[in-house]
């Protein structure tokens, strides 16, 4: 059992690769509509999706509360899809969710800029203007989709387990590629340890969803992480009461862990 995560440059065969990836592993390919499936029948509104799928947020979406709504089932409907294992994902920052488990595969995808203007040209029937302004706005959107969301440099090939060109490789050369990467990766051992570090983190965001949407706590930037047997909770509050209640509503719904709190008090810290 592995987790491939695909991160892609506009027309650089990002959804090609990943589909003849998905058939060549016997692998499930979890596509842009299924991740806004679940957010959906998650609650998240339908309408709100494109403010924020692999968008830079502008200003005042950054600071919605709904920005942060998105992030918490985004996270959940991802990790919900990677549970049933073997599984491909494409785009969302998957490769930055779930970079600390062992049997994750984080593929980058790029194209030289003659490349992606040509295939953006031939597929979209545009100029060659169009076609750049279309690379220079993606590229934009996803370096600060990227920053927004995870903190990480979607452009820095160190977040990676390998980077593969699409100017050279065709779509079938980089599957090729990629699959022999996850079976020489896969190993028993990382697929022991991928699945228990995956059960942790779903149990935390599970957690996290909880106290949000279920016992509506405020406090801001909510994350939970599980070593061993203690779910730590970090964050940021303007009030020492209502971590204490955070931290308590979180014992009752996971009694058998051990709730630490590492969340900050900053009492002029205001989120909207």
């Amino acid at each position: 059992m592995a987790i491939i995560t695909i991160s892609r440059e506009v027309a650089a065969l990002g959804d090609e690769v990943a589909a003849a990836l998905a058939t060549k592993l016997n692998y499930r390919f979890i596509t842009r509509k299924d991740i806004e499936k679940s957010l959906v029948e998650h609650g998240f509104p339908e309408n709100k999706l494109p403010k924020y799928d692999e968008r830079k947020p502008g200003f005042l979406a950054s600071l919605a509360k709904d920005r942060d709504e998105y992030l918490d089932l985004l996270h959940l409907a991802m990790l919900e899809a990677a549970d049933s294992g073997n599984v491909v994902f494409i785009g969302r920052g998957a490769f930055a969710l779930f970079d600390d488990v062992p049997n994750h595969i984080g593929i980058r995808l790029v194209a030289n800029e003659k490349t992606r203007i040509q295939r953006l040209m031939d597929e979209k029937q545009w100029n060659e203007k169009q076609a750049k302004q279309r690379i220079t706005e993606s590229d934009a959107n996803r370096i600060g989709y990227h920053k927004s969301f995870y903190n990480v440099d979607w452009d820095d090939c160190r977040n990676y387990t390998a980077v593969l060109n699409t100017s050279v490789l065709d779509c079938e050369n980089a599957a090729e590629i990629i699959a022999s990467l996850a079976k020489t990766l896969s190993t028993p051992e990382a697929e022991e340890k991928g699945k228990k570090k995956l059960d942790q983190k779903l149990i935390a965001q599970r957690l996290i969803n909880q106290l949000v949407f279920d016992h509506k706590v405020k406090i801001e930037f909510l994350h939970a992480v599980i070593e061993d047997n203690t779910v730590i909770l970090q964050g940021v509050s303007d009030s020492v009461a209502t971590v204490e209640l955070t931290t308590r509503l979180a014992s009752e719904i996971l009694p058998e862990y051990k709730i630490q709190s590492a969340i900050s008090i900053i009492h002029d810290f205001k989120a909207y």
